[in-house]
């Protein structure tokens, strides 16, 4: 993972509010707390071949927004990711948008996979 020729890790991921959220249109519902949200997160960015970020930075004063392509199990699919800060300067609220559809069914789908059988499976159990 890299944005502008240099290694990019999110470091709002280390800095989760206690009740921090997940929405993503490739889950239904809403992952709540700091262990829900971390594991659904770094599952996620494993499925990722790779990542070519065309924007990671602040959005406003209380924001940070990443936009990146990927390839998913040989699917080419585009990512924006919106985090909302709380006062304290934690991550409050996680928003991921995947597309094209047929990539954001795919990976609804692989997480399904990765989630079979744990509490978290509920997110993907309606994927077409």
């Amino acid at each position: 993972m890299t944005y502008m020729g240099k290694p990019y890790y999110p470091v709002w991921l280390d800095n989760l509010a206690d009740d921090v959220t997940l929405e993503a249109a490739a889950m239904d519902g809403t992952a709540e707390g700091v262990d829900a949200v971390r594991t659904i997160l770094t599952t996620a960015r494993e499925q990722y071949e790779q990542q070519e970020f065309n924007f990671a930075g602040p959005c406003g004063e209380m924001s940070f927004l990443e936009d990146y392509s990927s390839i998913v199990r040989d699917v080419p699919t585009r990512v924006v990711v919106v985090v909302t800060y709380n006062e304290s300067g934690q991550t409050q609220r996680v928003v991921v948008n995947h597309r094209p559809r047929s990539a954001l069914l795919q990976f609804s789908r692989i997480m399904l996979e990765k989630f079979a059988g744990t509490e978290h499976e509920r997110h993907w159990q309606g994927t077409p």
